[in-house]
C-alpha cells in the first residue's frame, strides 16, 4: 500500500472585468521541488508575495518566479511540504547530501549541517514562518530540545536554527507560510 499523498490543489481567485469574483485556476502548483535524498519529500510553492501589503491589481502566477526556501525581501511565501518517514534514508544522508538540497532550493545559505548536529537538515532563515501540521506527526528539532507535532498542531518559528523529523510511518505534510523578518 502507497503511503504517498495526493498533490496540494490550489485554487486562484480574482475578481473579472464587471468586478466579480472567479476561480481562474484550479489544480496542483506548478512548482513542485524534491530531494532525491529523501524519496517521498515534495515542497509544494502555492505562493510568493513579493512585498507587504502584496497589490492585488494584474494577475501574474508568482509561483514561477525564482525558487528560494525564503520569501522575497519585505514578502511572502506559502508552501506545503511533505515530508516521507525518516527509517528510509536517515543515516545516508551526509553533507554532500544536504548541500545539494539547499543548493537546489535555491537558498544554500539557509544550511546549518555540521556532523554532530542533532538533525542533517538542520537549517535558519531570517523568517517568521506560521507552521500548521495538515496530516501526520512530526518532531520540531531544536538545538537544544524537540517537540513532537500532531495534525492540527502549530508552530511560530522566529528565526531559529531547527529541522523537521518524521519517525513515525506515515508521511507529514505541513503548510507553511514564511514572512520576511529583521534581525
Amino acid at each position: 500500500m502507497s503511503t504517498a499523498l495526493k498533490p496540494t490543489r490550489r485554487i486562484i481567485t480574482v475578481d473579472d472585468d464587471e468586478g466579480k469574483s472567479v476561480a481562474i485556476a484550479d489544480g496542483p502548483t506548478p512548482d513542485v521541488r524534491t530531494d532525491p535524498a529523501r524519496p517521498g519529500y515534495t515542497s509544494e510553492r502555492i505562493w510568493v508575495a513579493s512585498s507587504s501589503p502584496h497589490r492585488i491589481g494584474a494577475f501574474h502566477d508568482t509561483a514561477t518566479q525564482p525558487h528560494t526556501i525564503e520569501p522575497p525581501r519585505g514578502g511572502s511565501v506559502c508552501r506545503i511540504v511533505t515530508f516521507p518517514p525518516e527509517n528510509s534514508y536517515r543515516g545516508k544522508v551526509g553533507a554532500a547530501e544536504v548541500q545539494a538540497f539547499f543548493a537546489a532550493m535555491g537558498s544554500p545559505q539557509a544550511s546549518t549541517y555540521a556532523p554532530n548536529a542533532p538533525h542533517p537538515y538542520m537549517q535558519k532563515t531570517r523568517t517568521l514562518d506560521f507552521c500548521l501540521v495538515l496530516e501526520g506527526e512530526i518532531t520540531l528539532v531544536l538545538d537544544t530540545a524537540e517537540v513532537h507535532l500532531k495534525a492540527g498542531d502549530t508552530v511560530v518559528q522566529r528565526g531559529t536554527n531547527h529541522a523537521w523529523s518524521n519517525r513515525s510511518d506515515r508521511p507529514c505534510r505541513i503548510a507553511f507560510s514564511l514572512h520576511d523578518g529583521a534581525p
